[in-house]
């Protein structure tokens, strides 16, 4: 009997998640798409049309670029804790610690230190490479974790099979642990690709909310998430902001599209 209980417990936690996500995509959905017409989508914004494409463009810039950065650092590193450090090291007990303080700051305590920072002394000015280089550093912890808990979930068979035929540590982990913890590796990023979309806080300090196309990454700018609480906040546009965050979601299904294909054409050797 209480098998049974805890089992449906178990269903109805799945399908209330289930339930409040096709709520929340279905209400955003009701009441952006009938607003959505060829003008939100003009190369040029004014404030007639509020188009939405210098922030598409300005959105999709951010990703590229931040992911640049932090997804070399970020699976590198966890590379390190996993296949290299010792378990005795005290560097992996400081960088466990740094990333583990590093997911819990605020995202507003972000945006404060890319501002003093990069946006004060070095750029002196709201621009995309400010907040680049915060966001980076906001999904760094995210990456990290997700591709250390990647590689532990490998089998240590598989490592001692490939030394023990005479394969190297390099080529062990390129051509035997990385496609096994590939897609758990693409999750990780996944998840940090729908905090960089998502985020605005940050953003609002360090790139600004300049409704131009971006020119270079010194300019300012604003993403998908920023011109709709944008939109929002100044009462004139909110049915605009609901098909914002209409084309906000469809971008993020379409990105972990791909990025799930990708981890599958990869896991499975490129076939």
């Amino acid at each position: 009997m209480s098998a049974k209980i805890i089992r449906f417990i178990v269903w109805l936690a799945a399908f209330f998640t289930i339930g409040m996500l096709l709520f929340i995509i279905g209400f955003i959905l009701w009441n952006g798409l009938p607003v959505m017409n060829t003008q939100l989508f003009a190369w040029e914004y004014n404030s007639n049309n509020v188009s939405m494409m210098p922030a598409i463009i300005s959105t999709l810039i951010m990703i590229g670029c931040s992911l640049l950065i932090s997804a070399p650092i970020g699976v590198f590193s966890a590379f390190y804790l996993v296949e290299y450090a010792d378990r005795g090291n005290r560097y992996v007990h400081w960088i466990r610690l740094a990333t583990d303080t590093l997911a819990a700051v605020p995202s507003i305590v972000y945006g404060l230190f890319g501002m003093l920072l990069f946006v004060n002394v070095i750029f002196k000015t709201y621009s995309h490479i400010a907040g680049i280089l915060t966001l980076s550093i906001m999904i760094l912890p995210i990456i990290i974790s997700s591709t250390e808990e990647a590689l532990l979930s490998v089998n240590n068979s598989l490592r001692m099979g490939s030394l023990a035929l005479g394969a190297g540590k390099l080529r062990t982990i390129f051509t035997v642990v990385l496609p096994v913890a590939m897609p758990g590796i693409l999750s990780g990023i996944i998840l940090a690709i729908g905090r960089i979309v998502g985020e605005s806080a940050a953003l609002i300090y360090t790139m600004g909310t300049s409704s131009g196309m971006v020119k270079n990454l010194l300019s300012s700018g604003r993403t998908l998430a920023t011109h709709m609480y944008v939109l929002s906040s100044e009462g004139f546009h909110v049915k605009e902001a609901y098909a914002t965050g209409v084309v906000l979601v469809l971008l993020v299904l379409i990105i972990n599209w791909l990025s799930t294909l990708l981890g599958a054409r990869l896991g499975s050797g490129g076939k």
